[in-house]
């Protein structure tokens, strides 16, 4: 059995009169962190950090190379600043990108929804084959 905590506040929310971080892609795109999830006990032992990401616009018909380094981008730029144990034994990141909110695990057909999966070595986010 898994266990799956969340660590972050739904995009949008407040804290303190403080405005959400805007995060700028390389398409131009702006995103928000919408939530982080933990799960430990991931494929190779270590835990499983979910960065999940919104960035309205995103478009169904994006090219693979734009997208790509887009998810690139929030994993080296943010999630592994976000996440002090990324480079723990058998850590994965996972980074999505909705182009409006969902609730994990939940199909939405009216969601268009990207992501993909990360080792860490050395510091820098590395793409994992599903």
């Amino acid at each position: 059995m898994t266990c799956m905590a969340a660590v972050a506040i739904a995009a949008g929310a407040r804290q303190g009169g403080a405005q959400e971080e805007r995060l700028v892609l390389p398409s131009g795109l702006e995103a928000g962190l919408q939530e982080v999830l933990r799960q430990e006990g991931g494929g190779d032992g270590g835990p499983v950090l979910r960065f999940r990401y919104v960035a309205p616009g995103l478009d169904k018909g994006a090219g693979l190379a734009v997208v790509s380094a887009d998810l690139e981008h929030l994993c080296n730029a943010h999630a592994l600043a976000n996440a002090p144990d990324a480079e723990a034994e058998g850590a994965t990141i996972i980074v999505s990108i909705g182009d409006k909110p969902s609730e994990f695990g939940v199909p939405d057909p009216d969601v268009v929804q990207v992501f993909e999966a990360y080792t860490v070595e050395n510091g820098t986010c590395i793409w994992e084959v599903f």
